[in-house]
């Protein structure tokens, strides 16, 4: 089985939306999926319209009392699994603190159900802590949701700093695949001088000894579009609710990505293909964007930074960085992706 997180501890930047799109849309080209709700708010669950009782076991169960995870599994669509969240795991991290080994529990509970499926997805939460070691401890691979916002980016290097961490002290095979822009607006400016710095930055990170060294910036960009956050509202994913709107056309084509049928290549606004090492050139000032629901308006664009944020490389983990032996929580719980 395929296992790969889905993280970033900065909130509301499509974490959850991914998962549960990137998911349908793998399981709809025959993809045994198995979906893992490691959130505390539960987002992911109420996407395929699961809201736990008290008496329901859920992935807490797994992690907190050695439940098998296949008493916890529940199939939410055709081809896909789910284990659910609820709030009691927002006590896991601190119940956890005196459990030997607490790093591992999501690993050792896989190795059950690892021939069952084809690929896992964890949804994981906005925090650096117990809950995130554990999915990284378990995964192969990371994919990392980005908004196209300077603040999205500063972020990101503390990220790669505990994805050092945890690779160099107990899981040497994990690797970052990729970075997915996701409520992207390729007509605006920013987006695009922030598009360069993602770009240079994994371009110089070929060939060093660092988790990202092979990561690409995903070619497919996930607009904007109404209907993803519609569709989380009636507990569907965007191939039910909108089949035909532009996150469902988005989130099929980031699939086929993620399986490696798709070439390294954008298609730019004019439908043109380019490398993923030469981003596709800004907009003009006057332009017409889509905005996702069929409407057209004009936009000119006047926003243009004095000063930019930059990613930073990070060769080794400074010393400042999260201890993973520890059960510290790094960073905080903002609105769910």
């Amino acid at each position: 089985m395929r296992r790969i997180a889905v993280i970033n501890q900065k909130g509301g930047v499509g974490k959850t939306t991914t998962t549960a799109n990137l998911g349908a849309a793998l399981a709809q080209g025959g993809q045994r999926v198995l979906l893992i709700d490691l959130d505390p708010q539960a987002h992911l669950s109420l996407h395929f319209g699961v809201e736990l009782q008290d008496a329901d076991a859920s992935i807490y169960d797994v992690l907190a009392s050695a439940t098998p995870i296949r008493e916890v599994s529940r199939q939410v669509r055709e081809n896909v699994t789910l284990i659910a969240a609820d709030v009691d795991l927002a006590g896991a991290e601190a119940e956890l603190v005196s459990v030997t080994g607490r790093e591992v529990l999501l690993r050792e509970a896989l190795e059950a159900v690892d021939a069952d499926h084809d690929i896992l997805l964890i949804d994981c939460p906005p925090s650096l802590g117990v809950l995130t070691i554990n999915a990284l401890v378990a995964v192969d691979e990371i994919i990392i949701p980005l908004q196209a916002h300077f603040l999205a980016l500063q972020g990101l290097s503390r990220l790669l700093n505990t994805v050092t961490l945890v690779r160099q002290r107990i899981n040497p095979q994990l690797v970052v695949s990729g970075i997915v822009l996701c409520m992207h607006e390729s007509t605006t400016r920013l987006a695009g001088e922030v598009v360069d710095d993602l770009t240079g930055f994994l371009k110089t990170a070929r060939g060093a000894d660092t988790p990202w060294s092979d990561a690409r910036l995903f070619s497919t960009y996930i607009r904007r579009n109404i209907k993803l956050a519609e569709s989380a509202s009636f507990g569907q994913t965007v191939f039910d609710y909108a089949p035909k709107s532009n996150g469902a056309a988005d989130y099929a084509r980031l699939a086929l990505e993620v399986k490696g049928d798709l070439p390294d290549g954008r298609a730019d606004a004019d439908g043109h293909t380019t490398t993923s090492e030469s981003p596709p050139g800004r907009s003009p000032e006057n332009v017409e964007v889509d905005s996702g629901d069929n409407e057209k308006h004009s936009m000119r664009e006047t926003y243009a930074p004095p000063a930019r944020a930059k990613v930073v490389a990070v060769e080794s983990p400074p010393a400042s960085s999260p201890d993973i032996s520890a059960p510290t929580v790094v960073g905080s719980v903002e609105s769910s992706g």
